[in-house]
C-alpha cells in the first residue's frame, strides 16, 4: 500500500487522532494506488457482475434512511459494473417490502443510471445501455417463516437470489457461526426445491459447512456462494472448505470471492494481494468457470474519517450483541488498495498482470455469474 505499511496502518487507525485525515488520504483516494503495468483492455466490453454489492450505503446501520446521494449515483455510473446482487431487508414481511419500496423509488428517480434485473434479457439491456442493474436478493430467509408460498410472492416482486441462512440458525438450517453445524432442515430442503422450480438462485454465502454441503447435494440446479473465501488460504468461519468448493463446481455453481477483512490474519487489513490468493486458489480447486467476485461492499469508496470510525464501531458492537459477529469484524469492511468504484477493473488488471488470460478474466469479473443466472433463471 504505497509507503504506508500495514503496521503503520494499524497503529494510526487505533490511535484515532490522526486516523481521520491520514486514512482518508491513503485509503479513500484510489488514484494513489499503483495500477498494474499491464491493464486489461476487455473491461469495457465485459459483462461485469459483483454478486454482492450496493450503489448505496452498505454494512452500516440505517442504510436506507436517506436517498442515494449524487456521489453514489455518479460512482454507480462510473463503475463499469453491469449488475449487482442487491441485499434487501430480510426481517419481517413489512421490512422486506419497505426495502423494496426504497429501491423501486431509486429506480424511478435514476432511470438513466439504475435498472432492475430479473431476467437474462434485463441483464443484457443493462449492459447495452450502460446502466447498473439491481438484482433483488436476500442474505437470510427468515422472512419466509415456515410459509413456502412466500417464495412465490417474493419471486413475483422480482427477487431472484436468496441466501438460505445468515451466520446464525433459522428454520432452514444452520449458519456458519452455529457450533452445532446441524445442516439443512426438512423445511430448508423444501425451500431449495421450490426455488429450483421458480428459477431463484440458491445462495450459500453465510451458511454453515453442513448446510452448504446439504444444499449443494439437494439442489437440482447449480447454486452460488455469492460472497466468501477459501478456508485453505485463511481459516475463517465465513469462508468455505475445498470439499464444498469442489462439490459446488462439480454441479455447475460459482463462488464469489469477497473484498472483506476475512481473507488474511494479522493485525492489519486484507489487501488486493490476498484477494488474488483466494481467487487463484478457487480457480485451482474449482476451475476457471466457477470463480467470480462478490465484494460485500458499496460501489462508493469508503472514506475513513471520524464519522466512519464511530459508525463502524457502533455497527460491529450491535452485531456482537446479536451474536452474529464473525472474527476480524473489527477491521474495516473493504480492501484499501481496491477502494474505488472501478475495483472490478482493478481486479481484472491485476489478474492480467499475474498472467491470467483475457478469457479467464472475463469469466471471473462477470461471465461466470451471467452463465449461472441463465442456467437458473432461464433464458
Amino acid at each position: 500500500m504505497n509507503d504506508l505499511s500495514r503496521r503503520d496502518f494499524t497503529r494510526l487507525a487505533a490511535a484515532g487522532a490522526l486516523a481521520p485525515r491520514l486514512l482518508t488520504d491513503r485509503l479513500s483516494d484510489p488514484t494513489r494506488e499503483a495500477r498494474p503495468t499491464s491493464a486489461w483492455e476487455g473491461y469495457a466490453r465485459a459483462v461485469v457482475i459483483d454478486c454482492l454489492a450496493s450503489p448505496g450505503p452498505f454494512n452500516v446501520r440505517n442504510a436506507l434512511a436517506s436517498p442515494l446521494t449524487d456521489e453514489m449515483v455518479t460512482n454507480a455510473r462510473a463503475s463499469g459494473i453491469t449488475a449487482v446482487n442487491l441485499t434487501l431487508a430480510s426481517g419481517d414481511v413489512q421490512s422486506v417490502f419497505e426495502s423494496m419500496g426504497y429501491w423501486e423509488r431509486e429506480l424511478r428517480v435514476h432511470p438513466d443510471v439504475l435498472t432492475k434485473v430479473a431476467s437474462v434479457a434485463d441483464l443484457k439491456r443493462a449492459k447495452e445501455t450502460g446502466r447498473l442493474g439491481l438484482i433483488y436478493g436476500f442474505q437470510n430467509a427468515v422472512m419466509l417463516g415456515t410459509d413456502l408460498s412466500r417464495l412465490d410472492l417474493l419471486y413475483n416482486f422480482g427477487a431472484r437470489i436468496i441466501q438460505l441462512t445468515y451466520n446464525d440458525r433459522n428454520a432452514l438450517g444452520d449458519g456458519c457461526l452455529e457450533p452445532a453445524n446441524a445442516g439443512l432442515s426438512r423445511f430448508g430442503r423444501q425451500v431449495v426445491e421450490r426455488m429450483n422450480q421458480l428459477g431463484m438462485l440458491v445462495d450459500l454465502g453465510h451458511c454453515g459447512v453442513q448446510t452448504t454441503a446439504d444444499a449443494i447435494a439437494v439442489s437440482n440446479k447449480p447454486v452460488a456462494i455469492t460472497h466468501s473465501g477459501c478456508r485453505a488460504v485463511y481459516d475463517h468461519p465465513r469462508s468455505k472448505r475445498d470439499q464444498e468448493l469442489k462439490a459446488l463446481a462439480d454441479k455447475g455453481g460459482v463462488i464469489g470471492i469477497y473484498l472483506m477483512p476475512f481473507l488474511s490474519g494479522g493485525s492489519g487489513p486484507s489487501m488486493a494481494e490476498d484477494v488474488l490468493k483466494h481467487i487463484e486458489h478457487a480457480v485451482n480447486v474449482c476451475g476457471e468457470d466457477h470463480v467470480a467476485i462478490g465484494s460485500d461492499c458499496s460501489v462508493t469508496p469508503h472514506v475513513v474519517d471520524a464519522a466512519y470510525i464511530a459508525e463502524h464501531k457502533a455497527f460491529v458492537e450491535g452485531r456482537v450483541r446479536r451474536g452474529i459477529s464473525a472474527p476480524r469484524e473489527d477491521q474495516y469492511y473493504f480492501i484499501p488498495d481496491l477502494n474505488s468504484p472501478r475495483r472490478m477493473e482493478m481486479i481484472a488488471d491485476q489478474l492480467i498482470a499475474h498472467g491470467h488470460s483475457s478469457a479467464r478474466v472475463e469469466k471471473i469479473v462477470g461471465g461466470n455469474f451471467a452463465r449461472l443466472f441463465a442456467e437458473v433463471w432461464g433464458a
